[in-house]
């Protein structure tokens, strides 16, 4: 059994001062299911890329075993390809009888690896690239986010495909997929990093735990705190009372008074005063460095809002017998379709991959983003109907933040502080849009979605990327304010919590 271990590593992008890992040490044995888990931005696929030698960092990464990573890359001119020809570049000396009974295992046909590359689906390419990462030996394999952008089918044939495979890491944001599949996880902190024995769900019962067990021990010593303050307080404002009346009496009232003995005796009981008060001021100080560190790596799920629109028409949408087609193309993507959607519903589009539910949002959304499209029956929405989109593409940003926020018609200050409440910290504002991962970009997007006032709120695949905590607050959103949606989403946890109804497309 071979390991990988990872000492004092510390990397920050050229010109960042924000460290990604800092002082990091762990070790993972590479035949490990791991599970890899953190935040949008926290430095998942940065450490993947460490690991295959892509930046240079400070520390040491030992490993005895090559690294290969999903997803390949491929450009425009390898779409004309087969697949059978980009063996050799994604994995030399890949042999193609190998890939072949991988691709029986992810119930592919073997003609799918001499048809041109184009003309695959996601699902397809996806299942392809991940039978010639499985087809080599002694390779520990980096795998990252296999099943984003692929229908729940696609997603079952992969879960069950991997949890017969070992030597892996694998990031991903998909529960149901981790609990499935891994034995380890790793797991990116907010401000630590820690291996654990089980899956996702074992780790997120100890992180609970642990999580409510830091907030009720840092309750308790802010409440030793505030008890310590207060008789310091008064102890030190009798010492200072005191200290100030160095005579001791009143020498009107209490002409007699022996002033030598009264200065001497005041004079020592306000020294005990002052150490008694500096004895309460190093326990707070004790206290607080004890405290400190407790609340570092508990997660904060801060409450998300969103203002809808009440329209005076309880039928938002409706269609009656509607096709949907390219225009010059005659294969009609939509054939026959009859639905609704009222007031307060939320509607998921459900079906395979290339069955049309993008498609179908097109249609409803209308003018330039149904420009392309030949639609024929009936398709209604209501009078003076708003509509806040977002879309499954991100590639679209740039810039910096305060320009899209004007772009948008947003408001910046907010944009920011809803970000803030998706785990933005403040180094991200600097950036340009371009840069941020993808889980942050898409946050970007429902965030602008959020703060768009709108009667029907369209959302195309929203959760790809997005980490589990975020999936948590979008999820409480959705069940306290009910908005009214149209959403094409494979997360079936999710949806399951937040649905109304479901249609089905078929393809």
């Amino acid at each position: 059994m071979a390991q990988i271990v990872v000492n004092d590593l510390s990397f920050c992008y050229e010109g960042s001062y924000d460290y990604i890992f800092e002082n990091v040490s762990f070790t993972v044995d590479t035949d490990w299911k791991l599970g890899f888990i953190g935040r949008n931005g926290k430095g998942k696929t940065t450490f993947l890329r460490l690991l295959q030698g892509q930046y240079e960092y400070s520390g040491t990464i030992s490993s005895n075993e090559p690294f290969d990573y999903f997803p390949y890359a491929y450009g425009e001119d390898d779409l004309a390809l087969p697949a059978s020809t980009l063996l050799e570049k994604w994995k030399p000396a890949c042999e193609e009888w190998r890939v072949l009974c991988e691709m029986n295992e992810l119930d592919l046909d073997a003609e799918d690896l001499y048809r041109p590359f184009g003309e695959l689906s996601l699902g397809q390419r996806t299942k392809i690239m991940l039978a010639v990462l499985f087809s080599g030996e002694g390779d520990f394999l980096l795998i990252d986010e296999p099943t984003n952008n692929l229908d729940a089918q696609a997603r079952l044939t992969i879960r069950r495909y991997l949890a017969g495979k070992k030597g892996f890491i694998l990031v991903s944001h998909d529960a149901a997929l981790l609990d499935a599949v891994v034995d380890h996880v790793l797991v990116l902190n907010r401000s630590s990093i820690e291996v654990q024995s089980g899956n996702f769900s074992s780790w997120w019962e100890n992180k609970e735990k642990a999580d409510s067990h830091a907030r009720r021990e840092n309750e308790k010593h802010l409440k030793e705190i505030s008890h310590m303050k207060a008789a310091a307080d008064k102890v030190s404002r009798w010492a200072d009372k005191s200290e100030n009346s160095k005579i001791g009496h009143d020498p009107i009232k209490e002409r007699d008074h022996n002033v030598v003995a009264a200065r001497s005796y005041v004079g020592g009981k306000t020294k005990k005063a002052e150490a008694r008060a500096k004895a309460f001021e190093q326990r707070m100080e004790r206290s607080v460095a004890q405290k400190e560190g407790l609340l570092n790596d508990v997660e904060r799920e801060f409450d998300l809002k969103i203002t809808t629109l009440s329209h005076y028409k309880k039928v938002l949408v409706r269609a009656a017998d509607l096709s949907v087609s390219y225009k010059g193309s005659e294969v009609k993507v939509i054939d026959g379709l009859n639905f609704e959607i009222t007031q307060g519903e939320r509607v998921f589009l459900s079906g395979g991959n290339g069955c049309g539910k993008s498609t179908l949002i097109k249609a409803i959304l209308g003018g330039d983003a149904a420009g392309d499209l030949d639609i024929s029956g009936t398709l209604e929405r209501a009078s003076g109907l708003v509509i806040s989109y977002v879309n499954q593409d991100t590639s679209h940003l740039k810039g910096s933040f305060r320009d899209y926020a004007f772009e948008c018609g947003i408001d910046y200050t907010l944009l920011l502080s809803l970000l803030n409440r998706l785990d933005f910290d403040k180094a991200q504002y600097e950036k340009d849009l371009s840069d941020l991962s993808d889980g942050q970009k898409k946050k970007v997007l429902i965030a602008s979605s959020l703060l768009t006032p709108a009667h029907l709120y369209i959302w195309d695949e929203p959760l790809n990327y997005i980490d589990v905590f975020s999936r948590r607050q979008i999820e409480k959103l959705i069940t306290e304010y009910q908005p009214t949606m149209v959403m094409v989403e494979h997360d079936l946890r999710f949806r399951d919590k937040t649905a109304t109804r479901v249609v089905e497309l078929s393809c």
